[in-house]
């Protein structure tokens, strides 16, 4: 199932499947790119950031560039 990494659950892990092109520079340098498997460590509330787990450091992004990545959860 595909969903936008903003919209993933606490614990939920999934592989990258796309990024937005003006996104895919800046995220790369986090870790981030097409097939790297993450995970969802913490979600803020009221659109604050969401951290994620990549190639086992953590990693905080804005709401907005989350929104950007989709993932193919695991089921």
């Amino acid at each position: 199932m595909e969903k936008k990494l903003s919209e993933m659950n606490y614990e939920e892990e999934g592989r990258v499947k796309s990024i937005e092109q003006d996104l895919k520079n800046k995220v790369a340098g986090m870790g981030i790119r097409v097939g790297k498997n993450l995970k969802m460590i913490t979600k803020h509330p009221l659109k604050g950031p969401v951290v994620i787990e990549v190639d086992a450091a953590h990693t905080s992004l804005a709401l907005s560039i989350a929104n950007k990545i989709v993932v193919e959860v695991k089921k």
